[in-house]
Protein backbone atom coordinates (compact mmCIF):
# COMPACT_ATOMS: atom_id res chain seq x y z
CA UNK A 1 0.00 0.00 0.00
CA UNK A 2 1.30 3.58 -1.05
CA UNK A 3 1.31 6.19 1.67
CA UNK A 4 1.54 9.60 1.77
CA UNK A 5 3.91 11.61 4.33
CA UNK A 6 3.18 15.49 3.99
CA UNK A 7 5.91 17.66 5.50
CA UNK A 8 8.14 14.21 5.04
CA UNK A 9 11.96 16.02 4.47
CA UNK A 10 11.12 17.57 8.10
CA UNK A 11 12.32 16.80 11.97
CA UNK A 12 9.30 14.34 12.57
CA UNK A 13 8.05 13.59 8.71
CA UNK A 14 11.06 12.39 7.93
CA UNK A 15 11.02 9.61 10.69
CA UNK A 16 7.43 8.69 10.40
CA UNK A 17 8.33 7.74 6.66
CA UNK A 18 11.35 5.85 7.18
CA UNK A 19 9.14 3.86 9.75
CA UNK A 20 6.65 2.71 7.29
CA UNK A 21 9.47 1.81 4.36
CA UNK A 22 10.67 -0.28 7.11
CA UNK A 23 7.38 -1.35 7.84
CA UNK A 24 6.77 -2.05 3.96
CA UNK A 25 4.86 0.49 2.63
CA UNK A 26 5.56 2.27 -0.51
CA UNK A 27 5.95 5.88 0.55
CA UNK A 28 5.56 9.10 -1.06
CA UNK A 29 7.08 12.23 0.55
CA UNK A 30 5.26 16.05 -0.01
CA UNK A 31 7.47 19.10 1.50
CA UNK A 32 7.75 22.68 0.39
CA UNK A 33 11.16 22.42 2.25
CA UNK A 34 10.45 25.93 4.21
CA UNK A 35 11.83 24.40 6.72
CA UNK A 36 12.52 20.58 6.14
CA UNK A 37 16.07 19.22 4.52
CA UNK A 38 16.01 17.03 1.54
CA UNK A 39 18.99 14.78 3.25
CA UNK A 40 16.61 13.44 5.34
CA UNK A 41 13.74 12.23 2.77
CA UNK A 42 14.81 8.28 3.10
CA UNK A 43 16.03 7.14 -0.26
CA UNK A 44 12.92 4.82 -1.20
CA UNK A 45 10.54 7.58 -0.40
CA UNK A 46 9.36 9.26 -3.99
CA UNK A 47 9.81 12.87 -3.21
CA UNK A 48 7.69 16.23 -4.67
CA UNK A 49 8.47 19.36 -3.96
CA UNK A 50 5.24 21.13 -3.19
CA UNK A 51 3.61 23.91 -0.82
CA UNK A 52 0.10 22.91 0.87
CA UNK A 53 -0.61 26.42 1.44
CA UNK A 54 -0.30 27.20 -2.51
CA UNK A 55 -2.75 26.56 -5.18
CA UNK A 56 -1.70 23.36 -5.33
CA UNK A 57 -4.45 20.86 -4.90
CA UNK A 58 -4.84 20.15 -8.35
CA UNK A 59 -1.22 18.66 -8.13
CA UNK A 60 -1.44 17.29 -5.10
CA UNK A 61 -4.51 15.52 -6.28
CA UNK A 62 -2.37 14.13 -9.22
CA UNK A 63 0.26 12.72 -7.08
CA UNK A 64 -2.46 10.85 -5.21
CA UNK A 65 -3.90 9.61 -7.98
CA UNK A 66 -0.61 8.78 -10.18
CA UNK A 67 0.87 6.39 -7.29
CA UNK A 68 -2.55 5.38 -5.66
CA UNK A 69 -2.10 6.40 -2.16
CA UNK A 70 -4.89 4.82 0.38
CA UNK A 71 -3.59 6.90 3.28
CA UNK A 72 -2.28 10.58 3.77
CA UNK A 73 0.15 11.19 7.00
CA UNK A 74 -0.09 14.90 7.57
CA UNK A 75 2.67 16.58 9.13
CA UNK A 76 3.21 19.59 7.52
CA UNK A 77 3.05 22.50 9.99
CA UNK A 78 3.88 25.77 11.37
CA UNK A 79 4.82 24.35 14.76
CA UNK A 80 6.65 27.39 16.03
CA UNK A 81 4.59 28.58 19.24
CA UNK A 82 6.12 31.76 19.57
CA UNK A 83 6.19 32.55 15.82
CA UNK A 84 2.17 31.67 16.14
CA UNK A 85 1.93 34.71 18.97
CA UNK A 86 3.67 36.94 16.46
CA UNK A 87 1.83 35.79 13.37
CA UNK A 88 -1.59 34.40 13.54
CA UNK A 89 -2.24 34.53 10.13
CA UNK A 90 0.73 32.78 8.67
CA UNK A 91 0.06 30.40 11.60
CA UNK A 92 -3.78 29.43 10.43
CA UNK A 93 -2.35 30.01 6.84
CA UNK A 94 -0.86 26.42 6.95
CA UNK A 95 -2.06 25.02 10.21
CA UNK A 96 -5.56 25.10 9.00
CA UNK A 97 -6.22 26.80 4.94
CA UNK A 98 -3.35 24.70 4.37
CA UNK A 99 -4.90 20.98 6.33
CA UNK A 100 -8.13 21.76 4.06
CA UNK A 101 -6.07 21.69 0.70
CA UNK A 102 -4.81 18.21 1.63
CA UNK A 103 -8.69 16.94 3.05
CA UNK A 104 -9.94 18.50 -0.48
CA UNK A 105 -6.92 16.71 -2.39
CA UNK A 106 -8.01 13.55 -0.55
CA UNK A 107 -11.67 13.45 -0.75
CA UNK A 108 -11.50 14.09 -4.94
CA UNK A 109 -8.78 11.27 -5.06
CA UNK A 110 -10.72 8.22 -2.77
CA UNK A 111 -7.87 8.23 0.03
CA UNK A 112 -8.98 6.05 2.85
CA UNK A 113 -7.36 7.58 6.14
CA UNK A 114 -5.71 10.61 7.31
CA UNK A 115 -3.48 10.37 9.98
CA UNK A 116 -2.95 14.05 11.50
CA UNK A 117 -0.41 15.33 13.91
CA UNK A 118 -2.67 16.80 16.91
CA UNK A 119 -0.65 18.47 19.68
CA UNK A 120 -0.78 18.85 23.42
CA UNK A 121 -0.82 22.64 22.45
CA UNK A 122 -4.71 21.60 22.25
CA UNK A 123 -5.36 21.19 25.96
CA UNK A 124 -3.58 24.65 27.44
CA UNK A 125 -3.65 24.75 31.02
CA UNK A 126 -4.31 21.46 32.12
CA UNK A 127 -7.20 21.07 34.88
CA UNK A 128 -5.73 17.60 36.20
CA UNK A 129 -2.71 15.43 35.29
CA UNK A 130 -1.68 13.19 33.42
CA UNK A 131 -4.65 14.53 30.88
CA UNK A 132 -7.04 12.34 29.02
CA UNK A 133 -7.85 12.91 25.47
CA UNK A 134 -11.15 14.17 27.11
CA UNK A 135 -10.04 16.82 28.94
CA UNK A 136 -11.79 20.23 27.41
CA UNK A 137 -9.51 21.94 24.50
CA UNK A 138 -8.42 25.71 25.80
CA UNK A 139 -5.52 26.78 23.30
CA UNK A 140 -3.44 29.46 24.67
CA UNK A 141 -1.41 29.87 21.32
CA UNK A 142 -3.02 30.41 18.00
CA UNK A 143 -0.66 26.91 17.04
CA UNK A 144 -2.47 25.53 19.74
CA UNK A 145 -5.75 26.62 18.15
CA UNK A 146 -5.15 26.19 14.56
CA UNK A 147 -3.99 22.21 15.53
CA UNK A 148 -7.36 21.83 17.07
CA UNK A 149 -9.06 23.09 14.44
CA UNK A 150 -7.61 20.81 12.01
CA UNK A 151 -9.32 18.12 14.47
CA UNK A 152 -12.56 19.32 14.14
CA UNK A 153 -12.06 19.82 10.17
CA UNK A 154 -10.90 16.11 10.28
CA UNK A 155 -13.64 14.33 12.28
CA UNK A 156 -16.08 16.47 10.19
CA UNK A 157 -15.19 15.21 6.71
CA UNK A 158 -15.30 11.99 8.23
CA UNK A 159 -19.18 12.39 8.99
CA UNK A 160 -19.45 14.21 5.34
CA UNK A 161 -17.62 12.69 3.73
CA UNK A 162 -16.75 9.16 5.13
CA UNK A 163 -12.98 9.65 5.21
CA UNK A 164 -11.26 7.75 7.93
CA UNK A 165 -8.92 9.27 10.39
CA UNK A 166 -6.39 9.17 13.28
CA UNK A 167 -5.63 12.19 15.84
CA UNK A 168 -2.26 11.78 17.32
CA UNK A 169 -1.79 14.28 20.04
CA UNK A 170 1.92 14.20 20.39
CA UNK A 171 3.98 15.87 23.88
CA UNK A 172 7.33 17.41 23.22
CA UNK A 173 8.82 15.56 20.61
CA UNK A 174 12.75 15.48 20.34
CA UNK A 175 15.64 13.09 18.96
CA UNK A 176 17.59 12.78 15.49
CA UNK A 177 16.87 16.07 12.94
CA UNK A 178 15.75 18.06 15.78
CA UNK A 179 17.06 22.00 15.14
CA UNK A 180 16.71 24.49 17.34
CA UNK A 181 14.35 26.44 14.84
CA UNK A 182 11.60 23.42 14.90
CA UNK A 183 9.68 25.41 16.89
CA UNK A 184 9.44 24.61 20.60
CA UNK A 185 12.43 21.87 20.31
CA UNK A 186 13.98 22.44 23.77
CA UNK A 187 16.38 19.96 24.17
CA UNK A 188 17.76 20.68 20.88
CA UNK A 189 18.14 24.31 22.06
CA UNK A 190 19.78 23.40 25.08
CA UNK A 191 22.22 20.69 23.45
CA UNK A 192 23.16 23.11 20.28
CA UNK A 193 23.97 25.99 22.90
CA UNK A 194 25.95 23.97 24.64
CA UNK A 195 28.15 22.47 21.64
CA UNK A 196 28.75 26.18 21.12
CA UNK A 197 29.64 26.83 24.32
CA UNK A 198 27.02 29.41 24.47
CA UNK A 199 24.72 29.83 27.97
CA UNK A 200 21.43 28.82 26.87
CA UNK A 201 18.45 30.37 28.12
CA UNK A 202 15.47 28.71 30.38
CA UNK A 203 12.56 31.28 30.24
CA UNK A 204 10.27 31.14 33.63
CA UNK A 205 12.36 29.77 36.60
CA UNK A 206 12.85 25.97 35.03
CA UNK A 207 10.18 23.86 37.53
CA UNK A 208 7.67 23.54 34.81
CA UNK A 209 7.04 20.25 33.22
CA UNK A 210 7.04 19.01 29.83
CA UNK A 211 6.69 15.14 28.69
CA UNK A 212 8.97 14.23 26.11
CA UNK A 213 8.76 11.57 24.18
CA UNK A 214 11.58 10.29 21.65
CA UNK A 215 10.75 10.65 17.79
CA UNK A 216 11.13 6.94 16.65
CA UNK A 217 8.10 5.99 19.42
CA UNK A 218 6.33 8.93 17.34
CA UNK A 219 6.80 7.60 14.21
CA UNK A 220 6.08 3.53 15.39
CA UNK A 221 2.80 5.04 16.48
CA UNK A 222 2.27 6.74 13.60
CA UNK A 223 2.53 3.22 11.80
CA UNK A 224 0.69 1.32 14.00
CA UNK A 225 -2.25 3.76 13.08
CA UNK A 226 -2.50 2.88 9.78
CA UNK A 227 -4.37 -0.04 10.22
CA UNK A 228 -6.70 1.14 13.63
CA UNK A 229 -10.07 2.85 13.07
CA UNK A 230 -11.53 6.34 13.89
CA UNK A 231 -9.97 7.92 17.71
CA UNK A 232 -8.36 10.75 19.01
CA UNK A 233 -4.98 9.32 20.87
CA UNK A 234 -2.35 11.42 23.18
CA UNK A 235 0.94 10.13 21.96
CA UNK A 236 3.48 10.61 24.53
CA UNK A 237 6.07 8.83 27.41
CA UNK A 238 3.62 9.71 30.17
CA UNK A 239 5.80 11.24 32.52
CA UNK A 240 6.67 14.93 34.10
CA UNK A 241 10.42 16.28 33.61
CA UNK A 242 10.91 19.72 34.69
CA UNK A 243 13.09 21.76 32.37
CA UNK A 244 15.95 21.98 34.94
CA UNK A 245 16.37 18.43 34.83
CA UNK A 246 16.08 18.09 31.18
CA UNK A 247 18.50 21.15 30.86
CA UNK A 248 21.03 19.29 33.63
CA UNK A 249 20.73 15.99 32.09
CA UNK A 250 22.51 17.20 28.66
CA UNK A 251 24.80 19.29 30.82
CA UNK A 252 25.79 15.99 32.00
CA UNK A 253 25.58 13.60 29.20
CA UNK A 254 27.94 16.48 27.55
CA UNK A 255 30.44 17.35 30.46
CA UNK A 256 29.18 20.38 30.07
CA UNK A 257 30.22 23.36 32.81
CA UNK A 258 27.86 26.25 31.27
CA UNK A 259 24.78 27.39 33.46
CA UNK A 260 21.81 28.50 31.88
CA UNK A 261 20.54 32.02 32.00
CA UNK A 262 16.66 32.54 33.55
CA UNK A 263 14.32 35.13 31.60
CA UNK A 264 10.65 35.72 32.61
CA UNK A 265 8.48 33.18 31.60
CA UNK A 266 6.73 33.66 28.02
CA UNK A 267 3.08 34.61 27.12
CA UNK A 268 1.60 31.11 26.19
CA UNK A 269 3.70 29.06 28.20
CA UNK A 270 1.69 26.58 30.57
CA UNK A 271 3.16 25.78 33.66
CA UNK A 272 2.62 21.91 33.56
CA UNK A 273 1.89 19.03 30.90
CA UNK A 274 2.36 15.30 31.20
CA UNK A 275 -0.38 13.24 28.44
CA UNK A 276 -1.83 10.21 29.54
CA UNK A 277 -0.95 7.58 26.92
CA UNK A 278 -3.60 4.86 28.25
CA UNK A 279 -5.43 4.61 25.23
CA UNK A 280 -2.34 4.32 22.82
CA UNK A 281 -1.77 1.69 24.65
CA UNK A 282 -5.08 -0.07 24.46
CA UNK A 283 -5.99 0.64 20.85
CA UNK A 284 -2.52 0.43 18.94
CA UNK A 285 -0.76 -1.96 21.15
CA UNK A 286 1.92 0.66 20.89
CA UNK A 287 4.14 1.75 24.46
CA UNK A 288 7.15 4.57 24.52
CA UNK A 289 10.28 2.29 23.96
CA UNK A 290 12.86 4.89 25.18
CA UNK A 291 13.49 6.51 28.45
CA UNK A 292 14.71 9.95 28.15
CA UNK A 293 18.12 9.37 29.04
CA UNK A 294 18.10 6.47 26.28
CA UNK A 295 16.78 9.03 23.94
CA UNK A 296 19.49 11.91 25.03
CA UNK A 297 22.38 10.14 24.46
CA UNK A 298 21.46 8.81 21.12
CA UNK A 299 20.42 12.16 19.63
CA UNK A 300 23.54 13.76 21.33
CA UNK A 301 25.70 10.76 19.92
CA UNK A 302 24.48 11.03 16.45
CA UNK A 303 24.77 14.83 16.43
CA UNK A 304 28.22 14.64 17.55
CA UNK A 305 29.12 12.07 15.14
CA UNK A 306 28.12 14.90 12.22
Amino acid sequence: MQVLVTGGAGFIGSHVAEACIEAGYGVVVVDSLARGKIENIPDKAKFFKLDITLDSILELQQIIADFDVKVVIHHAAQVDVSLSMLYPSSDASVNILGFINVLEACRNTGVQKVIYASSAAIYGEPMSLPIKEEHPAFPMSPYGLSKYIGEQYLILYKQLFGLEYAILRYSNVYGPRQEVNDGGGVAAMFTHKLLERINPIIYGNGEQTRDFVYVGDVAKANVLAIDRGNDVLNISSGEQTSINELYFSIKRILGSTLLPYYYPARLGDIEASCLDNSRAREVLGWEPQYSLLDGLNEYINLLKSR
